[in-house]
């Protein structure tokens, strides 16, 4: 009996630690799968990320490229004054807005634009358009005007007189957006009559479009520049 519960213990003892290892065997696999599976999520997730940085990559060469490759404009667009203006017609009051934007190069080139549309940006769009059309050469002598001159449009005048190194743009308003994308560096003015911004604008273009450079005034007198300058 005694050697019957002997064996009895040991096959029980035999058959836990079976288990024991069973179990052991079966967790080990466990982990092994849950490591493989991760590192293949892992592998997929960098596989997805790596065709994405090259997509991005891609495309902000192919930006920094076209932004080389697109040449800076040297015009300039300054806008003035935005008015909210009304139409009457039959149904009633028809509301737009009226722009006055100045285009110039800052190279002896300038003109004016107005232009009016139901929207803001519209009318901005018109009025540079507008200006483009309307551009003037104006003959700068080193930094200044060759000489004094005024301009008249509407009720409004601008007197123009040159001026020495230094002194800078004595203007204000339109006048001085003008003169400023026109290229002109030293200068003084004196607005008078309507102060319309249209106006001053306008006769500032006008007392320019009636600059005439030195080399035309000599060539009139039938004398060089040398004996003219003199």
């Amino acid at each position: 009996m005694e050697n019957n519960e002997e064996l009895n213990v040991a096959e029980s003892s035999a058959q836990a630690d079976e288990a024991s290892v069973q179990e052991t065997a079966v967790e080990e696999v466990k982990e092994e799968t849950v490591e493989a599976a991760a590192a293949d999520v892992v592998d997929s997730a960098e596989a997805v990320e790596k065709p994405a940085r090259g997509r991005k990559s891609r495309a902000r060469k192919q930006k920094i490229e076209t932004v080389e490759e697109k040449p800076q404009s040297d015009w300039t667009e300054r806008v003035v004054q935005i008015s909210r203006v009304t139409k009457v017609v039959k149904g009633g009051k028809k509301l737009s807005f009226r722009a006055i934007v100045i285009v110039g190069n800052q190279k002896g080139q300038v003109g004016v634009g107005c232009a009016k549309a139901s929207e803001v940006i519209i009318a901005i769009q018109k009025a540079i358009a507008d200006g483009r059309k309307n551009v003037i050469t104006v003959p700068i002598f080193k930094t200044t005007i060759p000489h004094p001159i005024t301009g008249r449009s509407g009720a409004g005048s601008v007197m123009l007189r040159p001026a020495s190194e230094g002194t800078g743009i004595i203007a204000g308003g339109a006048v001085r957006s003008v003169l400023e994308l026109a290229g002109i560096e030293n200068i003084l003015s004196k607005s008078l009559g309507s102060k319309s911004p249209l106006n001053a604008a306008n006769a500032t273009i006008a007392a320019l479009k009636s600059l005439k450079p030195f080399t035309d005034a000599a060539k009139n007198r039938g004398l060089s520049m040398a004996e003219f300058l003199n």
